[in-house]
């Protein structure tokens, strides 16, 4: 089934197309008609050129708004579908205490879930908070001294905890026997290192394998904190594009939910702190590399 937003695009790209054939033969027709006249024919090539660069021009740019409105939809369905669903089984459990005698340990395996599903709709929430205010450049970044080692083994724990996972699915790895101090925001620079974590768990499947790890660049000026995932690998050419606002993988945006603004978040708090953040991947089915780079703070410093 071809979207009505692909169709939109197909529509107004073979518009574009027809209207340059159509300027390609009114212009060559004006060419031959005004053979004669140097001055003439020199006018209409220059305005045949004008006008295919302007169809041109109108084609790229009307496309690109379509995707990036098809990209805008995609965002609104799948936060809503974030929001309405922890909500609709909060409801229905409560409405199954009110109404129903339970046992203890019954009750309380309902209020874990509840639990469960508001640090869900809390994720959320503060996921489209986060994208705005870390992509704000008139918002200063504190400048606190940082220890991004802590700050690292503080999310693995939390991602055990928050996705009931044993330490051999989630661990973390560091030569370094020294606190790894960065200066910035200890926030955002937790919300980058957390949504990397989200993200490789999610796309693990159900026997996630993630491990992070720590280590100081060959040159020793930045850190580089990676996570790497068991998940379906990313192909070449959605390495970068990944990063983008509310870009979601084709394919995986149906079985896996989200926001689309983990990675965005993530490379938004990499450039506030003047680094930089990729990905690697073998190819399909042979998992990603998730690099969050930032600078070093020197021991004379």
């Amino acid at each position: 089934m071809v979207s009505g937003r692909r169709r939109s695009v197909i529509a107004f790209t073979i518009l574009g197309v027809c209207l340059v054939a159509i300027a390609v033969a009114l212009n060559v027709g004006w060419v031959v008609v005004s053979w004669q006249n140097g001055v003439l024919a020199v006018l209409g090539f220059i305005f045949f050129l004008l006008l295919i660069a302007g169809m041109v021009v109108y084609t790229v740019f009307m496309v690109r708004e379509i995707r990036r409105n098809e990209q805008h939809d995609s965002f609104i369905n799948a936060v809503t579908h974030e929001l309405k669903t922890p909500v609709a089984s909060i409801r229905l459990y409560l409405q199954t205490l009110q109404t129903r005698e339970l046992d203890e340990a019954r009750r309380r395996e309902f209020y874990q879930i509840m639990l469960d599903d508001s640090d869900r709709l809390l994720h959320t929430i503060e996921q489209v908070l986060r994208a705005g205010s870390t992509q704000s450049n008139f918002r200063r970044i504190a400048q606190t001294r940082v220890d991004l080692r802590a700050l690292a083994e503080e999310c693995v724990a939390l991602g055990r905890t928050r996705f009931h996972l044993p330490d051999e699915a989630l661990r973390f790895e560091s030569e370094m026997s020294q606190p790894a101090t960065v200066v910035g925001d200890p926030d955002e620079l937790k919300a980058g290192i957390w949504n990397l974590i989200d993200n490789a768990v999610k796309y693990s499947g159900e026997n996630p394998q993630v491990l992070v790890t720590l280590e100081v660049t060959a040159d020793g000026s930045r850190f580089a904190l990676k996570v790497t995932d068991s998940g379906p690998g990313i192909l070449p050419h959605e390495l970068k594009r990944v990063f983008r606002r509310f870009y979601r993988i084709h394919g995986m945006s149906v079985r896996t939910k989200g926001s689309g603004l983990g990675l965005f978040i993530v490379r938004s708090v990499a450039k506030r702190h003047g680094g930089k953040a990729f990905a690697e991947s073998a190819g399909a089915g042979l998992g990603s590399t998730f690099t969050l780079l930032l600078p070093r703070l020197s021991d004379h410093q």
